[in-house]
């Protein structure tokens, strides 16, 4: 057996370190993002204390930092996106991978997958002109006329609100969770599919028993990416959503998340304030790891990571 040469060795040696390097090199970014979050937010802390800053009023000339506000409409406004984008996007991996031409699939796909290259701020301007007068003359007097017995579907109509942020952010996370699911599907393996099929199941039974249902640990995945981004989006949400700090059981009325009171106030703030919005950034970097490492969880118990 031939001894493998010394510069492959070396080679192999230098381009390990290199990989190790860039591994280092993210966490520490990571860990320098984090202590970074908690040294701007402890200011905060020592002043104006937990109860303050987990309370309910958020005014900043009074010295009330309430973020619950805040996070009450980054996680209603998310979830309702998600409730909105998942049998959309699960439809339509379906249609392209099982349903459509090999052809048509690609062109419809490459479509779908344009969407996520749009900035956040033409969402935002097209939902300020286009979606927010059809909620505020169409949807939202038909929901109040219809449903307006239920909170969720009650109260004044802006036009801007949870339910603007909440269908602008689903259009933004449809690519990503359309494109996992995707290649979930295609991941599927052919001789389950055609075992279902040969056990008398119709094309559409095939189709969730054989796919969707196979492939549910995948499906969450896409669905916890896609809440991942729609947590953290700021421009289009800021111009939709109406920016009050409050917290309120309709859809119709103006709120407010994390990432918009970031992006809206951090260019005046200072002292406790700025403080303050630091913390801000702090609980949104902790509930995305969280959701990070639910989705590693999910993925490894459906097998599809180690």
């Amino acid at each position: 057996m031939k001894d493998i040469p010394v510069e492959k060795n070396l080679v192999d040696l230098f381009f390990r370190r290199t990989l190790y390097g860039f591994a280092v090199l993210a966490f520490l970014l990571l860990g320098g993002l984090f202590v970074f979050l908690i040294d701007l937010g402890l200011p905060a802390f020592k002043e104006v204390g937990l109860g303050n800053l987990m309370s309910l009023e958020w005014n900043p000339p009074l010295k009330s930092f309430g973020i619950l506000p805040f996070i009450y409409g980054t996680l209603v406004s998310s979830l309702l996106a998600l409730v909105f984008s998942t049998p959309i996007s699960v439809a339509a991996a379906l249609f392209l991978t099982e349903i459509a031409p090999r052809r048509i699939g690609a062109v419809f796909g490459f479509l779908v997958e344009m969407l996520a290259a749009i900035p956040s701020v033409v969402y935002g301007l097209w939902g300020l002109f286009v979606v927010i007068p059809w909620l505020r003359t169409s949807v939202e007097p038909f929901l109040r006329k219809s449903l307006g017995f239920i909170p969720l579907f009650s109260g004044p109509i802006y036009g801007v609100g949870m339910l603007a942020a909440g269908l602008i952010l689903a259009i933004m996370i449809t690519p990503t969770i359309t494109a996992i699911c995707k290649e979930v599907f295609g991941a599927v393996p052919r001789p389950l599919k055609e075992g279902v099929l040969a056990l008398g199941s119709t094309r559409s039974e095939m189709l969730w028993i054989g796919v969707v249902s196979s492939s549910r640990s995948g499906i969450l995945g896409g669905m916890i990416l896609g809440l991942s981004r729609a947590l953290g989006e700021t421009m289009a949400v800021t111009m939709v959503i109406g920016n009050t700090a409050e917290i309120s059981m309709s859809l119709f009325a103006p709120h407010q998340t994390m990432a918009s009171a970031v992006a809206s106030e951090v260019a005046e703030a200072t002292g406790v304030h700025l403080s303050a919005l630091g913390v801000v950034g702090l609980v949104l970097l902790l509930i995305s790891g969280c959701l990070f490492l639910f989705l590693r969880w999910s993925l490894r118990k459906g097998g599809y990571s180690r």
